[in-house]
């Protein structure tokens, strides 16, 4: 089982689950080049260049396919397209609130031209106010207060870092080119697949979200789920669980019970652990 985060976050944001997982079977978690605690280098990459990271990594590593690969956000679109590449080297997916080529068009467009106008250049500060850092230092100490302390407090002063914040705005900056490299690359296999959406309004989300009225949020949580279920639809064994209370980056600290159970399922579809690395 492989961990691809999403953009601004790191693979130990994953860790209660690696945690769980690793008990059924071995459990990566890594951050990509340029993110989280790798060494900084040039963004935004290519999907291409992404992918073909991870499996030279899982090679080094001696960590052999098939994968189940566990994806969050813009991980999710990574786990995808690595799906696409590779197909053989893929057993089954766990999408947890995926970025998708598709997203915008089922957006409302007043909704989308408001996500368009927000510059994240422009709207980050050359220093962060003291209120914000302390809002959302809070927000991650509150959905991670069970994690252990020498994992925790590291990981939250990284999140509300000027640094890691820069970082997650450049990975994703060449969305529209991920998103091109998604649809040229064919078809996704045809293997288990299941989806996790998250349709509360996010408090992490703030700064994205200020100034955008609740109906339209509430839209966008309809419209997700419209086209996930669509996604889940797309493979023979697909399926779509939806989560009421969390939105989109809470959903990965507040529910790591849905997104193991959600890997727990998958490897029982596939036969459990012994079936392969996964």
């Amino acid at each position: 089982m492989v961990f691809l985060a999403g953009a601004g976050s790191s693979g130990m944001d994953g860790f209660i689950v690696q945690q769980r997982a690793a008990v059924l079977t071995t459990s990566v978690l890594y951050d990509r080049a340029g993110t989280g605690w790798s060494d900084r280098g040039e963004l935004p990459r290519t999907s291409a260049q992404v992918t073909d990271e991870l499996r030279e990594l899982l090679r080094v590593a001696g960590v052999p396919a098939p994968y189940l690969l566990v994806g969050h956000s813009l991980g999710g679109l990574y786990a995808r397209h690595y799906a696409q590449r590779f197909p053989g080297e893929v057993a089954g997916l766990v999408l947890v609130e995926p970025e998708h080529e598709d997203y915008d068009s089922y957006m409302p467009q007043k909704l989308n031209e408001l996500y368009q106008a927000w510059d994240p250049d422009e709207a980050l500060p050359d220093e962060l106010p003291d209120e914000v850092i302390q809002f959302y230092r809070d927000l991650f100490a509150r959905e991670m207060a069970d994690w252990p302390e020498e994992i925790r407090e590291p990981l939250i002063e990284r999140h509300v870092s000027l640094d890691w914040l820069r970082v997650g705005g450049r990975e994703a900056a060449n969305r529209d080119q991920l998103h091109d490299e998604v649809r040229q690359a064919g078809p996704m296999p045809d293997v288990p697949l299941i989806v996790l959406t998250a349709t509360a309004i996010d408090p992490f989300k703030k700064a994205v979200t200020q100034g955008i009225p609740t109906s339209l949020l509430h839209e966008e949580a309809e419209a997700k789920a419209r086209l996930y279920t669509a996604l889940a639809e797309s493979v023979s064994h697909g399926e779509n669980r939806v989560i009421d209370d969390a939105g989109h980056a809470s959903v990965v600290f507040r529910h790591p019970d849905a997104v193991f159970q959600a890997i727990q399922d998958l490897l029982g579809r596939l036969g459990g652990p012994d079936t392969g690395t996964m």
